[in-house]
């Protein structure tokens, strides 16, 4: 009795914010975890847990058989905000403006009239996305991270199934709460439209006339396809596009303005239709030359190549600007292994190509690489850097390509099956400077 009364005591202590090991899945490791919220749930407590050193798709819902509560860490004393943080160097980004209260009030009103369309819940009969009560302000580009607001911090819908498969998402998406509630959330796998069970997807797919992305097919090279979809022209389809990938992006923040995007969306092509494997996105007008805001392999099709084939198309669109390009920070930690990636074999190509042809004196420069690839400055040389290819002699700096880069680039190399050709792209780039345009 009494170790049952000191186990209810130690779970009413169990609080949000506080850590603990945590028995991660069903393994015997039980790292360190921090809870987010707790719930009953089946007559029995469950806990929302992060594992401290783990990525956040691992978290989960546990119960409390699975904490170590004999070494309950209270939640950490968060310091209290001062207006002394610019002498610290934390000062904001963009300063803090006292904005007039009639001027409040007009900015309120344009913005309900701006996301007037989202008001709607979604039924069989809409194609519009529809905005839950808990999404708060959450905005599916740009680099800031997604709000540690408790509620975004969840994930929130269970399953999804679009086409044949299966996917369980890793991280929260703002789709309408009363979806959120069923066991499995169905997607038509054209036009990306949800709905909340098998029957009502049938209903769909009995009036929708899609096979594919709407939008223009630019490239075509066996099965493999990509449709340039713009935000403004296709506005249903982008916002469930940035609903389905804000499942499997964290870095990214979401917002339902699709207006000044355009969306390269990758399909493989059978017998049914044209199907989404990935995609990316990049501003119509970009000061920063970003190539690339947000990109995403649905997980089915992960660690089949085509997250390297999504890069080279963006700096193969790239080249046809005649700029070079680089994607929009931070990465993800998988968008990160693949970009280096990508950047590394790319520039081995032509090192080892130069050394093929003009022996050990070739000469390049790094400006020559940028020009050759559309890849920017900072990343070639950071690159090379991480190769260790750059080194100082004779007051000057000089690559060196070892015996072993050429023996493990000929390996990755035969691995590599499909490559993006330029001759099936069919693309002229836009000046977007021009309004007319969007």
């Amino acid at each position: 009795m009494a170790v049952e009364l000191n186990e209810a005591s130690l779970l009413r202590k169990a609080i949000e914010g506080c850590r603990l090991p945590v028995r991660m899945g069903d393994t015997d490791e039980w790292p360190l975890a921090e809870i987010i919220s707790k719930r009953e749930h089946a007559a029995r407590k469950e806990f929302y847990v992060h594992y401290i050193d783990y990525n956040k798709r691992l978290d989960e819902w546990v119960t409390s058989d699975r904490l170590n509560l004999g070494k309950l860490q209270p939640p950490m004393k968060k310091e209290p905000k001062s207006l002394s943080g610019a002498a610290k160097g934390s000062r904001p980004s963009t300063p803090d403006r006292e904005i007039p209260v009639p001027l409040k009030k007009q900015m309120s009103q344009n913005r309900k009239r701006k996301l007037g369309m989202l008001d709607k819940a979604d039924d069989d009969s809409s194609q519009e996305v529809a905005a839950p009560p808990q999404t708060g302000s959450l905005r599916p580009h740009g680099g800031d991270k997604c709000s540690d607001d408790v509620v975004t911090r969840i994930k929130n819908v269970h399953m999804i199934e679009m086409g044949q498969y299966r996917m369980k998402p890793w991280y929260f998406s703002p789709y309408p709460i009363e979806l959120t509630t069923e066991p499995v959330i169905y997607l038509c796998e054209f036009c990306l439209k949800y709905v909340r069970s098998r029957k009502s997807l049938e209903r769909h797919r009995s009036k929708c006339t899609l096979f594919h992305p709407p939008g223009n097919e630019i490239y075509r090279k066996e099965s493999i396809s990509f449709f340039e979809i713009d935000g403004r022209k296709n506005k249903a389809f982008a916002q469930n596009l940035c609903l389905l990938a804000k499942l499997f992006l964290d870095h990214k923040t979401l917002y339902y303005d699709t207006d000044p995007f355009l969306f390269y969306v990758m399909t493989s092509q059978d017998s049914r239709g044209f199907h989404i494997v990935g995609y990316f996105s990049k501003e119509k007008e970009s000061t920063e030359d970003y190539n690339v805001a947000c990109i995403l392999v649905l997980p089915p099709f992960q660690r089949k190549g085509y997250g390297k084939l999504l890069i080279e198309f963006s700096y193969e669109l790239s080249k046809f600007e005649g700029k070079a390009g680089h994607p929009e920070k931070p990465l993800s930690d998988l968008g990160l292994l693949s970009y280096r990636s990508y950047w590394t074999q790319t520039l081995l190509e032509i090192l080892i190509g130069l050394k093929r042809e003009e022996g050990s004196q070739a000469m390049v420069t790094i400006n020559e690489l940028c020009e050759m690839t559309s890849i920017r400055k900072e990343d070639v040389v950071s690159t090379l850097q991480h190769l260790n290819v750059i080194h100082y002699y004779k007051g000057q700096y000089v690559l060196h390509v070892s015996d072993e880069l050429v023996e493990g680039h000929a390996k990755s190399t035969r691995k590599k099956k499909t490559r993006i050709d330029p001759k099936c792209l069919h693309w002229t780039p836009k000046d977007w400077t021009k309004r007319g345009k969007w």
